[in-house]
């Protein structure tokens, strides 16, 4: 144990939890994980090289529609692991991004699409290094991000198939070429997802700065609170012993 550390004493069934994740990296949930992360490479090729656009199809859908199945796996098994919690942003950020570059490649999605969600993606990895510099532990996903990322993951998952292609709303004139479906130009019914992820997107940026400095102000007001070591808790098998003892 370094020095200076404070190894939280906690109770052996919390191991495993959303609360205590555990250090464990063979799990079911994280080979999910890895296997959304490596789809994401396989759709980008197929897609980009218009090798089968619908069997990318197909494996971008499979990728992004088991986005809930690796947590959840992991919650009822009780194996949330550190590796889990990490991981598991970043492949639906790999999915995100291979879907816009992918439709941007192609010219079926409007550039500052790909600008906004790089953009607030790369603002936030450069903020949790100053975050880090203060609080340890990792800031937990917040709701309006995992529903920017169902919004996104949706909408592309339709521009990605192409249909149903409906007609502009004509909020905007047709000369604003960069909001497809917003003028009078018909667009597919993914744009309109794509539009409502964004906005989430940005909704969830702003809502981490908040948390992000409300850690900050935490840390520098209580600092031995940061001391303790979260990865490596103590594990208070008092309970098993008395259970044993009982037997």
């Amino acid at each position: 144990m370094a020095a200076g550390k404070i190894r939280k004493k906690i109770k052996k069934e919390l191991i495993g939890t959303s609360d205590y994740p555990s250090n464990k990296v063979f799990t079911i949930s994280n080979f999910i994980t890895f296997t959304r992360l490596i789809l994401t490479g396989v759709f980008l090729y197929l897609f980009v090289t218009d090798a089968n656009r619908y069997v990318a199809l197909v494996i971008y859908a499979v990728a992004a529609s088991t986005d809930w199945l690796d947590g959840q796996i992991a919650r009822m098994t009780k194996t949330v692991s550190w590796l889990g919690k990490l991981l598991d942003p970043v492949v639906d950020r790999a999915l995100l991004f291979t879907g816009v570059v992918g439709l941007v490649a192609r010219q079926e999605l409007p550039l500052w699409v790909c600008l906004v969600i790089v953009g607030r993606d790369l603002y936030l990895f450069l903020g949790n290094f100053v975050v880090k510099r203060y609080h340890r532990r990792p800031i937990d996903v917040v709701f309006v991000g995992k529903l920017a990322t169902a919004l996104l993951m949706s909408g592309f998952t339709l521009m990605l198939l192409g249909m149903p292609v409906l007609d502009g709303l004509g909020l905007v004139p047709a000369s604003i070429t960069w909001l497809p479906g917003l003028n009078d130009v018909s667009a597919p019914l993914g744009i309109y997802f794509v539009y409502a992820g964004v906005c989430c997107s940005v909704i969830t940026g702003l809502v981490y700065t908040v948390k992000g400095l409300s850690a900050i102000r935490s840390a520098i007001a209580h600092p031995e609170e940061e001391d303790v070591d979260f990865l490596n808790p103590e594990i208070d098998e008092a309970d098993d012993a008395e259970t044993s003892q009982v037997a």
